[in-house]
């Protein structure tokens, strides 16, 4: 990532095929997915492609949280516990959903992992964005939330709590976990057991937040969530040596921001806390929304959505046809195949290092994936 958008990685040389003189040189981007410089194409790629898939109806905002009690564990064993709060998290929501009296339905939801504060500490939670309503069992009819009002969350947040123990309790007896460390006496059956009862007695944080509009507000409210990383450039106000100053929205006083002074070590350490496991997905689709069910189900809900809705559907679009440059003139109206100098059609070629550049030259170290 240090070396993103550098000569290092080299880059490529566009010029006027007019010969007006005009040159542009970009590096190349390090597509580590962790990079706040890499992920803006992707995101606006993912969130073009998941709107068409969205249903016409409003959404409901659901938060899970896991207590800081499992700060310890979860550092040593990410990936096994980074996919059992996904799991427990969403079969507690659709069995909860199904079975309770005012609902009775199966919902669809994305759940997008976020491990990070404002301070960029370490803070295990899911993001999900979940349908006001679901298909009722027999999957023939659309049953909406009443009264906003999704499912009680003082009872998911139980159901959660004791899926995640249970599950936990059954990797810790399969030999799954590891313990180094600050927590290599949990080893023991006997202090691991007790710690786990002490957990089953600590009230998880699960709230849900009342629902905001159709797909449009949907697809805006998800691009905060989807392709963050931990910090963006944005928020670095200063660096040097030994320290480094961050912006970090201020709870205490909404629509502020206060500034957060670190070590630079200690700043590093912060953000690899939140490096994922190689090859994980972060972002996944359960219930409606999940891909077994997206010919099916999925399809039969929005029909019967669209049927009863004025407004008209949305046209499909080959977003992943586009390439990054036909994706940019879309949404910015920038062009970047033709000159903005003449007009003329901009010709690419390999950049060495060693080029010259004419004085009408520009560097170009744009937010994109340009690879």
């Amino acid at each position: 990532m240090i070396n993103c958008r550098t000569e290092i990685l080299g880059g490529h040389l566009e010029t006027c095929g007019n010969g007006c003189g005009y040159e542009r040189l970009s590096f190349h981007s390090c597509r580590n997915r962790h990079c706040p410089k890499c992920q803006n194409l992707q995101k606006v790629r993912w969130l073009l492609e998941r709107s068409e898939k969205l249903l016409p109806t409003p959404y409901f905002h659901v938060v899970v949280t896991l207590p800081h009690e499992l700060n310890p564990l979860i550092l040593q064993n990410r990936e096994p516990l980074y996919n059992l709060l996904f799991d427990t998290a969403s079969e507690a929501l659709i069995e909860l959903a199904k079975g309770w009296n005012r609902l009775g339905a199966e919902p669809g939801f994305t759940a997008i992992l976020h491990t990070w504060t404002q301070e960029l500490t370490f803070h295990v939670h899911l993001h999900m964005v979940v349908t006001a309503g679901g298909l009722n069992l027999e999957g023939d009819r659309w049953i909406p939330a009443k009264n906003s009002f999704l499912v009680p969350v003082r009872a998911l947040a139980k159901m959660v709590r004791g899926k995640f123990l249970d599950g936990l309790q059954k990797a810790f007896e399969q030999g799954t976990l590891a313990f180094c460390g600050n927590i290599a006496d949990w080893r023991n059956p006997a202090v691991f057991k007790k710690w786990v009862r002490k957990l089953g007695r600590t009230k998880w944080v699960v709230y849900a937040k009342a629902p905001f509009g159709g797909p449009r507000h949907v697809f805006s409210y998800l691009g905060h969530y989807t392709h963050r990383v931990a910090i963006s450039n944005q928020r670095l106000v200063a660096s040097d040596d030994q320290t480094v100053t961050f912006r970090a929205r201020d709870n205490q006083n909404p629509g502020t921001y206060r500034l957060v002074r670190v070590a630079a070590q200690e700043f590093i350490q912060r953000f690899l806390l939140h490096v994922l496991p190689h090859g994980f997905v972060r972002i996944r689709h359960f219930g409606l929304m999940a891909s077994r069910n997206a010919h099916t189900k999925l399809k039969k809900a929005y029909h019967l959505l669209q049927a009863s809705s004025s407004t008209p559907p949305t046209p499909p679009t080959e977003i992943h046809q586009m390439s990054w440059q036909e994706l940019l003139l879309r949404l910015t109206g920038l062009d970047l195949a033709h000159c903005p100098n003449c007009g003329g059609n901009m010709v690419r070629r390999p950049f060495t290092g060693s080029l010259r550049l004419s004085p009408l030259a520009t560097v170009s170290l744009q937010p994109l994936d340009t690879s």
